[in-house]
């Protein structure tokens, strides 16, 4: 097969040739997460004052934790978040 001499490299390599390859793949997970945090939330009908009741914390903590844009997220924060929806963490490292 004749490859495309047109063709370009693929955004992940633009990405790394910039040198923000790692900060574009943690804005992505923390929106993931705080996406999954928004259906879990909406699943089981609670409101954020009620999430941030059952995490001892406040509404404002409950905030941040699904704005995407805040990257101030500590595993602490997101144990309480998994506990008062009901869930547990799972972290992995993966190979680069």
């Amino acid at each position: 097969m004749k490859k495309n001499i047109h063709r370009g490299s693929d955004f992940q390599d633009f990405l790394k040739d910039e040198g923000i390859l790692g900060e574009v793949e943690e804005r992505a997970m923390k929106k993931a997460l705080a996406l999954q945090l928004e259906k879990l939330l909406a699943k089981n009908e609670l409101t954020k004052a009620e999430m941030a009741a059952r995490m001892k914390t406040s509404r404002a903590a409950v905030d941040r934790l699904l704005d995407s844009s805040n990257s101030s997220l500590t595993l602490s924060t997101l144990g309480k978040a998994a506990r008062a929806l009901g869930r547990k963490i799972k972290i992995e490292l993966v190979p680069a």
